[in-house]
């Protein structure tokens, strides 16, 4: 990692450059807050370790002004010989993530700066992991904020199977982090899907549908290889769950396995139910976006079949609240999902037909 050190005093300065350097770290280092801002500007740092008393603009200054000026987050770590409370808070506040107190043990430092890269690594995940999404979804000039509406979605069923105790012990809130941020790449197989299929501007032959379902396996595959390289990445090998088996139904009808039951991954079931109400709400170019109270009578049919009863019931809580994010999230080109009292029954009735065959995709 490149490091910026900030520090009026030269010897300061000299031993914190030997300790990150001798640990790999790139150094570079600013004698007071004005130098240290023309590195930022420059956009070249992710860490900066900074004294707290300087001359002119003094460590949590530069924080503040740092998180102004920068185009990307930041870990910015004081170095201070202050210990009371209200300078921690004072630290904190300009925006700080972290303190070592003066003088400083080499190793606490570098143990200080290994927790700023991981904070950093997570970041850099979430960023990756939703640009490879948006891959993905960039090819289908029809899906507008699905990803953002279906990582929310997931994310309430997760939170409300939290709530009522079921799946204790396999449910929490570092599994509700985890299909939010990896849920997006359900569909990540889709960049090998022939444009003529993908954008067909119309329900698919048996022939085109069957290309269609290889988009799991492909998706998988491409996880697959990133674990031979990270075997240990807890969020590649969910990920990769929810990409195989987004489209298996609990009755084992679905694809690309015919899994059945709890052999289908929970996070996979989770984002098979949020994935089916938004592929409902939404319109597509063969038919309209569906009634809110239609999808949520699709999903209570598909309990048992299509989805797991559990989840659905958790759905069923919740949704008002799935209501309530379809028109949040709505796409700037549509409305929110239209009212039922507003649609005839004959255009209902094909609406539903279409997003159900759709649903197969």
């Amino acid at each position: 990692m490149r490091v910026l050190i900030v520090d009026d005093s030269p010897i300061a300065l000299s031993l914190l450059e030997r300790a990150l350097a001798t640990a790999g770290h790139q150094v570079d280092a600013a004698a007071n807050g004005e130098e240290a801002l023309q590195w930022v500007r420059q956009g070249v740092h992710r860490l900066i370790i900074s004294d707290w008393d300087m001359p002119h603009l003094n460590g949590p200054a530069l924080c503040e002004q740092v998180r102004k000026i920068s185009a990307h987050y930041v870990y910015f770590i004081l170095l201070t010989s202050h210990r009371k409370s209200e300078h921690i808070v004072a630290g904190l506040s300009a925006g700080a993530d972290d303190f070592i107190v003066k003088p400083f043990d080499p190793q606490e430092l570098l143990l200080r700066v290994s927790a700023g890269e991981r904070i950093l690594s997570l970041e850099s995940r979430d960023m990756v992991v939703f640009a490879m999404a948006q891959l993905a979804e960039s090819r289908d000039r029809e899906t507008g904020k699905h990803l953002e509406r279906v990582r929310t979605y997931a994310r309430l069923l997760t939170r409300q199977l939290i709530s009522t105790g079921k799946f204790a012990g396999c449910v929490d809130e570092q599994f509700a982090q985890l299909i939010y941020d990896t849920s997006p790449l359900h569909d990540i197989g889709k960049v090998g899907i022939p444009d003529a299929i993908l954008l067909k501007p119309g329900p698919l032959t048996s022939a085109e549908q069957a290309i269609m379902q290889t988009h799991p396996e492909l998706g998988a595959k491409t996880l697959d290889a990133a674990l031979e390289k990270f075997p240990d990445a807890k969020f590649l090998r969910f990920a990769r769950d929810i990409v195989a088996c987004h489209h298996e139904r609990f009755d084992g009808s679905g694809y690309p396995r015919g899994l059945a039951g709890e052999e289908i991954p929970l996070c996979a079931r989770i984002t098979a139910v949020a994935d089916v109400y938004d592929a409902c709400t939404s319109h597509r170019v063969y038919r309209s976006a569906m009634p809110h109270d239609e999808a949520v009578q699709i999903i209570a049919q598909g309990s048992g079949t299509h989805f797991d009863p559990a989840i659905v019931s958790a759905f069923l809580d919740q949704a008002d609240e799935f209501a309530r994010i379809c028109r949040e999230l709505a796409d700037i080109e549509e409305d929110a999902a239209p009212d039922a009292s507003n649609v005839s029954m004959l255009s209902r009735a094909g609406q539903a037909s279409g997003a159900l065959a759709s649903l197969s995709y």
